[in-house]
């Protein structure tokens, strides 16, 4: 089938953000099908002359030879990287339409699971969607280039000459180290060998303190390299906002930016961050929000959603550092945070007190084992707020959170499929969906956030809670 021609007209963009036109096939058998084609980087509506480059069953990759009529909202792409980079997918998308389609992909979900699309407002966009990133990590070739990932190829490295989502000061500190390393003669770690040295560049700013943090990840300490005290002189004098700049021992053969042992070269191990206010303490593996400007109306959204009052308790699921967690507790009686990550949990008690904040309890738990504890310890909460990772909280946690009958739930959701299959589970407790706010956190890619209010408006009587209990109890959920 490689190397057949079509010419197609895109129907929709999938779940990945990537265009897809949908022809009809006879297979050599004489069997009609339909066949998903995957059209990179078009839009829906446009007419385009695509030829086969993988097969697989259903779903056909292509590659465009000529756009015939195309979207009225594609634009030229300002990052001299699109196409090739992995990231930044839709910069030929019109800032205004993404927004839109953004809208839309989360309306399309909840209609899916059966709730009323009209509950979704319109996604609040950026005035400026470019140099939101407050972190990003960059990737060393084996011979030594620092850049970014080839577009399904992370065998691949593509040099860096900019990076239109970070701030200019980052990609210039991140630059210095790889003339450092070009000066040095230094190796980049080979994946298909596993051997070399340098594996990763991460870097992160704080856009209120200003603050900037460097860690580079090898596979040997910093007292077997040669140059590394002027890689420090290099920061220390062109970078005085560099307050952290750290070496990071890894030699696991994944592919991800982890320490077996940490050096620190200079400043502290951490930087300051704040948001609206309270303090945050950022170590180089601390999940915080990519991007502050859009995380500040996260958390205004959902104090305006969840109307926390000083007499209530609450519960913060999946708390992570206490980006939520902090805000909230000043405005309730007692808080209770639940997250996995012991290190999470442990920087959130450390902020809590950094911010003098002395009515939090936090927990590291799994959520729903946690939720018990939390429960037999603190009481049923008026609130509950929770953050799940992209894969969502899962069935056997939103059927927890249902028996435990908090008066309101707010959702933060970072994959709008995963939230509108969470929700479901809820129903059957006496919670109904009341509004749903889209935020643009990624502009330039496929990815939507929002913030969601759900209240307790039918009354589930306890023989019935118990009913669900032992109905849901025989099922293994996610």
């Amino acid at each position: 089938m490689e190397g057949k021609s079509f010419t197609v007209k895109v129907d929709k963009l999938n779940r990945l953000g990537v265009g897809e036109a949908i022809v009809p096939w006879i297979s050599k058998k004489g069997n009609a099908s339909n066949v998903h084609l995957l059209v990179p980087f078009s839009l829906p509506g446009e007419e385009v002359d695509v030829t086969i480059e993988h097969a697989d069953r259903r779903k056909w990759q292509t590659k465009v030879d000529h756009f015939i009529a195309t979207h009225p909202q594609r634009v030229e792409a300002d990052c001299p990287h699109f196409e090739k980079c992995g990231g930044c997918s839709w910069q030929h998308f019109g800032y205004e339409a993404q927004v839109n389609e953004k809208t839309n992909r989360v309306k399309n979900y909840l209609e899916k699971e059966g709730f009323d699309p009209d509950l979704v407002a319109p996604t609040i966009g950026m005035e400026n969607p470019w140099t939101y990133r407050n972190k990003m990590e960059f990737t060393f070739a084996p011979d030594g280039s620092l850049g970014l990932h080839e577009k399904g190829n992370y065998l691949k490295v593509i040099p860096l000459e900019t990076c239109l989502i970070m701030k200019p000061e980052m990609k210039e500190a991140v630059l210095e180290v790889a003339d450092w390393v070009k000066d040095q003669q230094l190796s980049g770690y080979d994946k298909e060998k596993a051997e070399g040295l340098l594996r990763f560049v991460m870097v992160r700013e704080s856009f209120v303190t200003k603050e900037i943090m460097l860690a580079i990840f090898a596979t040997a300490g910093p007292d077997e390299v040669k140059g590394v005290q002027d890689l420090i002189s290099r920061i220390d004098t062109k970078f005085p906002q560099v307050k952290s700049l750290m070496w990071l021992e890894n030699r696991d053969l994944a592919d991800r930016s982890a320490s077996e042992e940490t050096h620190l070269l200079h400043g502290r191990d951490f930087i300051y961050d704040e948001i609206m206010g309270y303090k945050y303490r950022l170590w180089f593996d601390t999940f915080f929000q990519p991007n502050p400007v859009q995380a500040k109306k996260l958390i205004e959204l959902a104090i305006e959603m969840g109307d926390p009052k000083a007499t209530e308790k609450m519960i913060d699921l999946f708390c992570g550092v206490g980006t939520f967690s902090l805000p909230f507790a000043s405005r309730v009686k007692n808080l209770a945070g639940i997250e996995l990550v012991e290190s999470s949990i442990a920087s959130a008690k450390r902020n809590a007190k950094d911010n003098d904040i002395d009515n939090t309890y936090f927990l590291a738990k799994d959520a729903r084992l946690g939720i018990d504890v939390v429960l037999k310890d603190f009481g049923t909460p008026e609130l509950l707020l929770l953050d799940p990772p992209r894969s969502g909280a899962g069935g056997k946690v939103m059927r927890r959170i249902g028996r435990a009958q908090p008066e309101r739930i707010v959702y933060v959701s970072c994959n709008p499929e995963t939230f509108a299959e969470d929700i479901v589970h809820l129903k059957e407790f006496g919670y109904e969906l009341k509004k749903v706010q889209p935020v643009d956190m990624f502009p330039h890619t496929y990815h939507v956030e929002a913030v969601s209010l759900l209240e307790l408006t039918g009354e589930v009587k306890p023989e019935r809670l118990h009913e669900l209990s032992e109905k849901y109890s025989q099922y293994p959920g996610k």
